[in-house]
């Protein structure tokens, strides 16, 4: 049981406002951290991969860069994985390329960018990746590109929006030595040093490709059998032939073999693979080129005169490592699919993900009856998605996603009799107890009044009769299920539905407006909510009319009633209860906590746990003495649910939290 100390005082909607903007700066001030154990992130395993790289000499030791700025690590060749350390107290850095010091393998460097933001930088550790300090000569920089000469581990390169930097001291200190102010050389995509003179230059950038043989003193445009306008992703060099250059475009993969005085476009890959992101070539065998397209992996081993495809179609390729001492195994770092492994030479691919999670879980439910089983739905994933099921609290998942072809999943809830349904971005699907696929459960039909004519004691008369309308289907977005009555609802982005026949069948439509984000249910009463509003109804969703609500609420985000009727709601300007169906409103105005994103109701502990999308603590209100406590988990949430005496959190980007056993809380101020 966990402990609930302090009274949470109450003020009246009416008069809230008065004091908003105080509270708003009680709830800005630092708060006393009580000492407790990290929670811990259990998956489902996967999610986007972006750098792979290996210690020099030891190939089973490799790192893996993320989109969320964390770098993990694996010391059996890829088959786990570990948190090894986050770059920056940012959580959106793209960590697009690692490099390990050939002549100090505890010295890392990792280089970052931002999605939509002209930001990132340079990191760099010297403890084998256990703490990393930013580089200040390159801070707020996107790099997009960095390099390390092959004959001078000091020399470093980073291509970043504004040109090409040179750093002569390992990172210490940098040069910008593209020319200043370039309407040329910028936005640079990718690098490449010539093996055995590292002022041999080669950059690509985002209309086509560059090259200086003086260090940057002069630049020369390698377009000769370019297309115009190419975005240059990536260029290798052959380590033996250097006059020999690979370089892949939108346009499709080039090759040279003058030293880029002229390119030549290679054969082989579809159109609809174009964007190679990346190219690596076999350490052992210089003819075989990988090239990780948008469409799958390509393989030459004839030095680019014939290509295969190794993979599906649905494989985004964002790094490709190759085992040099056994060539036979290649590593791949994927969007949504995470780290895949071949032990062929590519023949074949396996998932190999155990350990990282990068996955957004937008959905949680733990069974009714067994809490240690979990549901945790995602988005974003595609085929490698869907909803995935834990039987043992997060030790271990299995994908559950046939049917779903490939939606998000928004909402999970599970019927008294443990059917689950899933609301997801095109409808409602039901998973049976031991079924392995989902079903559609989108069959809306509704009954409606229609002016009939027909003869009444012999006259013909115009009566209103409730007749079906053609069958439809549910297309929208489904926000949220509740299956806790006799009459089941869903709130979706065409309005809310009712289903009577426990599932088989919808009712309803747009109700006082769509877009609905939230449903609750308790006995025959059912609330709704909009961004901007409440409706209620009294008889199973038959009607419903306008709630109530405090003058101060500018977005309502979830709403949910406790045992005794009581209905809560949350919003930017924080929680609010209701003991009399909106005629008179109470704020929790002490509660630290605003934009509140997330309500669930603990029916085992008579708690509300409330969270927001913009903090990483979890608050439990007692609904019965309004006394309450904090958790801080370190990760920012998306929600909270209980499982038995544990409670389990939805993050951003890391998957399923677990409380620690041992956890310790601390209450709020009174």
């Amino acid at each position: 049981m966990r402990p609930l100390r302090t009274k949470l005082p109450l003020l009246n909607a009416a008069i809230r406002g008065a004091i908003f903007c105080l509270v708003l700066w009680v709830s800005a001030q630092p708060i006393a951290k009580a000492a407790q154990p990290n929670w811990t992130p259990v998956g489902p395993d996967g999610g986007d991969a972006r750098a792979l790289t290996a210690v020099p000499g030891e190939p089973s030791h490799l790192y893996l860069g993320t989109t969320t700025s964390l770098i993990y690590e694996s010391t059996d060749e890829g088959a786990s994985w570990h948190r090894l350390a986050r770059l920056d107290a940012a959580s959106d850095l793209v960590v697009d390329h690692i490099l390990v010091d050939p002549a100090n393998t505890r010295l890392l460097y990792a280089a970052a960018w931002k999605f939509d933001h002209p930001e990132g930088g340079l990191w760099i550790s010297r403890d084998a990746g256990k703490s990393w300090q930013e580089a200040p000569g390159l801070h707020g920089q996107s790099i997009r590109a960095f390099a390390q000469a092959p004959s001078n581990p000091q020399i470093l390169f980073a291509g970043t929006l504004q040109g090409v930097f040179r750093s002569a001291d390992g990172g210490g200190t940098w040069k910008l030595i593209s020319p200043p102010g370039s309407t040329e050389i910028h936005e640079v995509e990718s690098l490449a040093i010539d093996p055995g003179n590292p002022d041999v230059i080669y950059a690509g950038t985002w209309h086509l490709p560059w090259k200086t043989s003086d260090g940057g003193a002069h630049w020369a445009n390698i377009k000769q059998g370019v297309i115009d306008d190419s975005d240059v992703f990536s260029i290798i060099i052959n380590p033996e032939r250097s006059n020999v250059v690979y370089m892949s475009a939108c346009s499709g993969i080039y090759k040279s073999e003058n030293g880029g005085a002229l390119f030549k476009k290679i054969q082989g890959i579809p159109a609809t693979a174009r964007r190679t992101r990346v190219l690596q070539m076999d350490p052992a065998h210089h003819d075989t080129v990988y090239a990780g397209t948008t469409e799958g992996l390509y393989k030459t081993t004839d030095a680019g005169r014939t290509f295969r495809r190794m993979t599906g179609p649905d494989v985004i390729v964002n790094d490709i490592f190759v085992d040099p001492t056994r060539p036979e195994r290649v590593l791949l770092a994927t969007d949504r699919g995470g780290v895949q492994i071949s032990k062929d030479a590519s023949v074949s691919f396996e998932l190999s993900n155990r350990g990282f999670s990068a996955r957004k879980v937008e959905a949680l439910l733990v069974d009714a009856k067994d809490p240690a089983r979990i549901y945790a739905g995602v988005v974003n994933d595609k085929s490698y998605g869907g909803v995935f099921v834990s039987k043992n609290r997060g030790a271990s998942w299995q994908q559950t996603a046939e049917g779903l072809e490939g939606r998000d999943v928004f909402a999970l809830a599970q019927s008294p009799e443990g059917v689950i349904l899933a609301g997801t971005n095109s409808g409602i699907f039901a998973l049976a107890e031991d079924a392995s696929a989902w079903k559609s459960r989108n069959t809306l039909e509704n009954i409606v009044a229609k002016p009939v004519n027909q003869l009444v004691h012999g006259k013909r008369v115009t009566v209103e009769k409730k007749v079906k309308e053609g069958v439809r289907e549910i297309t929208g977005r489904v926000s949220a299920l509740d299956l806790s009555g006799n009459v089941w609802a869903v709130a979706t982005s065409g309005g809310l539905y009712t289903s009577k026949d426990r599932g088989e069948s919808w009712q309803g439509g747009p109700s006082m407006g769509v877009d609905y984000v939230s449903i609750a249910v308790h006995g025959a009463d059912m609330a709704a909510a909009r961004p901007e509003g409440v409706v209620l109804s009294r008889d199973n969703g038959e009607t419903w009319w306008p709630m109530g609500l405090p003058t101060a609420v500018s977005r309502i985000h979830r709403i949910v009633f406790s045992a005794d009727g009581t209905l809560w709601l949350g919003s930017r300007e924080g929680v609010y209860f209701t003991q009399d169906k909106g005629k008179t409103w109470m704020w929790v105005h002490r509660l630290p906590l605003v934009d509140v994103s997330d309500l669930y109701y603990d029916a085992q502990q008579n708690t509300v746990l409330v969270s927001s999308r913009g903090s990483d603590f979890i608050y439990e209100i007692d609904a019965k003495t309004l006394d309450w406590k904090w958790h801080q988990t370190g990760y920012p949430l998306l929600l909270v649910r209980a499982a038995g005496d544990r409670l389990l959190a939805a993050s951003l980007d890391d998957g399923v939290l677990v409380e620690p056993k041992e956890t310790q809380s601390a209450a709020g101020p009174r």
